[in-house]
């Protein structure tokens, strides 16, 4: 029985991450195919699998291609305007955007990993993100920002310590995201560390 055991969560070892991925895929997919389904059978009185979902991502593709021409300037003012009459939605929007902006915009912060001593007594160190190496408007010297990410989770916490604690990491950013994230369960492959 032990052997069986044993093999049953070997299987599931091997199983569960593949299962659980390949899930969330499937549900996203269907919740995004579904958001224009009951539209697109009103109009073409069809059901194509996937349908739906093409068209989301050939609008956000658009929303794009717009966001770089003359045409959104106006659109993009008349939009400042109205979030300047709802500061509350200010804050959320700007930092939604600043979020988001981080890690696929042309200001992408997530782009310089670093090894912080955070205490020095039991030389403990901590990976994370340089995401500002000039604190004059906090009139702060000699300190830089950088950002932790949680392990198991989309949250993280900044902290502003001393730049003699940074060490610049020559390792592909996403790699030490994944890194992070995983709780250093991910590994490295030799070909993807830089030093």
């Amino acid at each position: 029985m032990k052997i069986i055991t044993k093999y049953f969560l070997r299987g599931l070892l091997y199983l569960a991450p593949f299962s659980i991925t390949v899930y969330i895929i499937y549900a996203i997919f269907k919740f995004a195919d579904s958001l224009l389904k009951s539209i697109l059978l009103r109009i073409l009185n069809v059901d194509i699998p996937g349908l739906g979902l093409l068209i989301i991502v050939l609008l956000i593709i658009l929303t794009g291609l717009i966001g770089h021409t003359f045409i959104a300037k106006p659109i993009k003012a008349l939009f400042n305007r109205f979030m300047d009459k709802a500061p509350f939605l200010k804050v959320i929007y700007s930092a939604l955007n600043d979020l988001f902006s981080a890690f696929v915009g042309k200001e992408r912060k997530f782009d310089k990993p670093v090894l912080v001593l955070v205490n020095p007594v039991s030389n403990l160190e901590k990976l994370g993100f340089l995401t500002d190496d000039d604190l004059t408007k906090l009139d702060v010297k000699d300190k830089v920002a950088v950002y932790f990410p949680h392990s198991y989770n989309f949250s993280g916490e900044l902290f502003i310590v001393p730049k003699e604690n940074v060490k610049p990491v020559d390792i592909n950013p996403a790699d030490v995201m994944k890194f992070i994230v995983s709780a250093g369960i991910s590994g490295w492959e030799e070909n993807e560390t830089g030093g």
